[in-house]
């Protein structure tokens, strides 16, 4: 049993997922300060000086933070359109690449007779045309 779980926790996925998780919190991170500290009070500041995380109403006893839930809205909506352009990026990448190799493989490649004989064809037809 201990070597299966060493092949699975040492297999190339496992260890790349366990990368994507740990880089994915620190651009949480990172987008979660963008949202709440330049983001958020921008559009506060556009709509009148409303400090969103702030909002909030009162039912009996409970408090309702709605404020914080349109930060947390817009904090999805950050990190989802970047993460949105990020893959765009890398497709648009990957095609290029992909239609550079096929053009690689399209191209009709020339053996050295196959030039010999085009290049006598040409010597002939100037040869024709001058007499």
């Amino acid at each position: 049993m201990w070597n299966e779980f060493r092949k699975f926790a040492v297999r190339g996925n496992v260890i790349d997922l366990a990368v994507g998780v740990i880089i994915g919190g620190a651009f949480g991170k990172i987008v979660s300060s963008l949202v709440n500290d330049i983001i958020m009070p921008l559009v506060g500041l556009i709509l009148g000086g409303i400090d969103f995380s702030s909002l909030s109403w009162k039912v009996g006893e409970a408090e309702v933070k709605y404020g914080a839930f349109i930060q947390t809205v817009v904090d999805f909506l950050v990190i989802a359109f970047s993460i949105f352009l990020f893959v765009k990026l890398l497709n648009n990448l990957s095609e290029r690449i992909k239609k550079q190799e096929e053009k690689k493989e399209t191209a009709p490649t020339i053996t050295k007779e196959q030039q010999l004989l085009t290049e006598i064809r040409d010597l002939l037809k100037k040869q024709k045309e001058t007499t």
